[in-house]
């Protein structure tokens, strides 16, 4: 600190201290309390038959607090949950903090062996899973030294399974009180949640959200997508990923309904729309890309514009253009699980829209500038921390800097003290700054592909992929090459009905690439994916490397 900002004794520090009546630690557990008291006659949740209202939603909040109060569970705690978007894991957003536990959202896509891990590293006390996932759940828990007690989900939509826990999760809160009287936390910087990492390179990182960052990244999803009070929300985007980008607080704040999807498909998602008045949902660009090319008897006309919040990877322009087109509008968001989900926004400029549809939809196609909630974020040397030019050339590391930052890594100091290097949460993301301050990712660290000593961005050429009439999904990754190092790889999804061959492919991509960036081989197939519709690319990788090594 300078001496002309140093601190010194000021009239405004003596006798102006924090009290019960100026001050109240941060967190999202004042939504419901205000909403329930505000709207409590309001539909708070549908799922298929059923309707609930606010008053409803508080009290099986409470009775779920009161029942795993009634287990022991305090304080520090960890409280696991293994299910699809179902009012249970939505619940269990408020009510599990309700004890001062903290709230472990899992993966459905994981394997028992790394469910038996977070389970184990996270020390979850108490378990509640959908009997859907009871074979996978079982595996895991038989791995364990220490079993947690069992609440079975019994979702009347599930899809097979059967109960392997101690009760089933509607006896178990009917059997909580309703009107437990819950306390905040003392501290906002107290754990709410717990969110592993994918873990493709080793075993997954818990990150650790505190009630301050929950709060605030609840309200700046409100700002940045500017959503108005009692919307209806469709939960495309699963609960479990980033705690569904903080959505169960936004939503709850704004006293709005929260429509739960336990999988997402094109005609489920245009009916709800149709029948329960969606106005809002989140999902990865492969969900708008599924919407957009749904066969025609699975859409329906929108009765009104549906504002569609993506991420995860960055959305093809003409993924955009097409949502666009059909009645959707669109807001581009990115962030980490590291960041509370988004903490970067394409904020729209009204100059904008009198461009043309395809030049609207590559600017749309841009990260953007910082959440209003979050401090920083720029584009920078990850040795020196100088950020790049603003030119949308220079490619540097992306970071991010302020309240919606995790507290850290859980029992992973070394990870931890890495990620925060000089200041900063380094992503691992590369990407340009903009003469307008936007950034524009243009790769993951690990997924740039140096050829002949030139670094070729996989983003790049996907986008023009995307533009070929037939295809429907493609990813690049590096194929090895003994002359270049490496070459791009193309893995491609063709749209139904439409045809294409590896030589079509590459010459549509040298005429509107630099030759050196166009791909050298392009493979026909259904691209695996995450459960939240990011590609894996490791798994790509892997066979594209297989491939050099066999000369396919």
């Amino acid at each position: 600190m300078s001496d002309g900002a140093a601190r010194r004794d000021s009239p405004y520090d003596s006798g102006l201290e924090k009290n019960a009546a100026n001050f109240a630690p941060l967190t999202p557990l004042s939504f419901l309390k205000r909403t329930a008291a505000v709207y409590p006659d309001r539909i708070s949740a549908i799922h298929g038959e059923r309707r609930f209202t606010w008053r409803e939603t508080e009290r099986r909040c409470r009775a779920l607090a009161s029942s795993l109060a009634g287990l022991g569970v305090r304080r520090g705690d960890t409280v696991a949950v293994f299910a699809p978007n179902v009012p249970a894991i939505l619940e269990a957003h408020f009510g599990v903090p309700m004890t001062g536990a903290v709230l472990n959202a899992i993966n459905i896509r994981l394997d028992a062996e790394t469910v038996a891990f977070i389970l184990a590293h996270g020390e979850a006390r108490v378990l509640l899973t959908d009997r859907e996932f009871s074979p996978v759940i079982a595996d895991a828990l038989g791995r364990l030294e220490r079993r947690p007690h069992v609440i079975d989900i019994d979702d009347a939509a599930a899809g097979g399974g059967g109960p392997i826990g101690d009760a089933e999760y509607e006896d178990f809160i009917a059997a909580g009180d309703p009107e437990f009287d819950w306390h905040p936390p003392d501290d906002e910087w107290d754990a709410i949640a717990l969110n592993y990492t994918s873990g493709t390179t080793g075993s997954p990182k818990g990150v650790v959200y505190h009630h301050r960052g929950a709060y605030l990244n609840a309200l700046g999803n409100l700002v940045a997508q500017a959503i108005p009070p009692h919307p209806v929300y469709l939960w495309t985007l699963p609960m479990f990923h980033c705690n569904g980008w903080c959505f169960p607080w936004t939503i709850t704040a704004l006293a709005g309904t929260h429509v739960c999807l336990r999988r997402v498909e094109a005609e489920p998602v245009y009916r709800a729309i149709a029948e329960d008045g969606v106005t809002h949902f989140c999902g990865a660009p492969v969900v708008l890309n599924m919407l957009a090319n749904a066969p025609v008897e699975h859409r329906r006309e929108l009765p009104r514009p549906v504002e569609a919040m993506t991420a995860g990877a960055p959305p093809p322009a003409t993924v955009i253009e097409a949502m666009e087109a059909a009645g959707f509008r669109i807001t581009h968001v990115y962030g980490l699980t590291e960041t509370y989900g988004p903490d970067v926004v394409c904020a729209w400029n009204g100059d904008w829209d009198a461009l043309p549809a395809a030049d609207r939809a590559g600017l749309k196609a841009r990260q953007g500038v910082a959440y209003p909630v979050q401090e920083a974020v720029m584009v920078a040397d990850a040795g020196t921390l100088e950020p790049v030019p603003k030119d949308g050339a220079t490619m540097g590391e992306v970071m991010h800097r302020g309240n919606i930052v995790m507290k850290g890594y859980l029992k992973n100091g070394q990870a931890t003290e890495e990620a925060f290097a000089g200041g900063w949460f380094h992503s691992g993301d590369l990407g340009v700054w903009h003469e307008d301050g936007y950034v524009e990712l243009k790769d993951r660290s690990k997924d740039i592909i140096i050829s002949g000593g030139e670094n070729i961005s996989s983003i790049e050429v996907e986008e023009v992929l995307y533009r070929h009439p037939a295809v429907l999904e493609a990813a690049v990754t590096a194929r090895p090459d003994d002359k270049w190092g490496e070459t791009p790889c193309a893995f491609v999804t063709l749209k139904e009905g439409r045809r294409a061959t590896e030589a079509e492919i590459v010459a549509f991509c040298r005429d509107n690439l630099a030759h050196f960036k166009a791909p050298k081989t392009v493979v026909f197939c259904d691209l695996p994916k995450t459960s939240t519709g990011k590609v894996q690319k490791f798994v790509l990788r892997e066979r594209a490397r297989a491939r050099a090594l066999d000369g396919g």
